[in-house]
């Protein structure tokens, strides 16, 4: 089964249409890079109604109120241009915001790989038991630092206030010799906080190799450690 969120297309099409439009301008003023187009996309996708369908039937019936329609894009094209103003005022630091429409990547690496799943966790103060803010944590594998799956995640990991104490990782993926290999992966965390006791914790993943690499995030592959907790110092 098959379920579309036909708001993307509308978001997506109406982004690319205004970015682009910069570009011919060429005034220079706004950042018209693959990243913002993102991030611009999904702060519009965030804050409307999605309309899912799965057949053709459903896609039909949305067409049958172009007064509507035109209500829709119209909403679309306010959302992006506030959230365009919003994140050009504050551009992510981990990217080359070229006005190329592309977003830079690691490469996947071809052929049979161990996909590493996303790796989640919560850290939280001992003293009080609420969730810490303020915290980097770091995911290492066998003394460096672990290669994430692109700039969007993060490592180190800076947790922050909003987030309830919870980080998360993305590992890329690991060439393998064959599919169906077999490979146990060893990490270690290193939690640090001003006032706290650095935290280390380690853990092990036992992984079969797959035929190819999986570049579709998902919830229900993440690996999630037990509650971390930190001391003062």
């Amino acid at each position: 089964m098959d379920i579309h969120n036909l708001m993307e297309d509308l978001v997506k099409a109406t982004v690319n249409e205004l970015f682009d439009a910069e570009e011919r301008g060429a005034s220079g003023s706004w950042c018209t890079c693959g990243q913002c187009r993102m991030d611009v996309a999904c702060y519009v996708l965030n804050r409307i109604r999605p309309e899912y369908v799965v057949s053709s039937r459903g896609i039909a019936y949305t067409e049958q109120d172009y007064g509507e329609k035109l209500q829709k894009t119209a909403d679309v094209v306010s959302l992006a241009r506030e959230g365009w103003a919003r994140i050009n005022s504050a551009k992510r630091p981990n990217h080359e915001h070229v006005s190329n429409g592309a977003v830079m990547e690691r490469p996947v690496p071809e052929g049979p790989v161990f996909n590493l799943p996303p790796i989640m966790g919560r850290v939280f103060n001992v003293s009080n038991f609420e969730p810490v803010s303020g915290a980097t944590v770091t995911l290492g594998d066998g003394g460096s630092l672990q290669p994430m799956m692109d700039a969007n995640w993060q490592n180190p990991y800076g947790i922050v206030k909003n987030t309830a104490g919870t980080f998360i990782f993305w590992p890329a993926p690991v060439p393998a010799a064959a599919a169906g290999e077999k490979r146990k992966f060893s990490f270690s965390l290193n939690i640090v906080m001003p006032g706290f006791e650095n935290l280390d914790h380690y853990f092990e993943l036992e992984l079969a190799a797959s035929p190819a690499a999986v570049v579709q995030f998902s919830m229900q592959s993440v690996f999630r450690l037990p509650d971390l907790y930190v001391f003062p110092a």
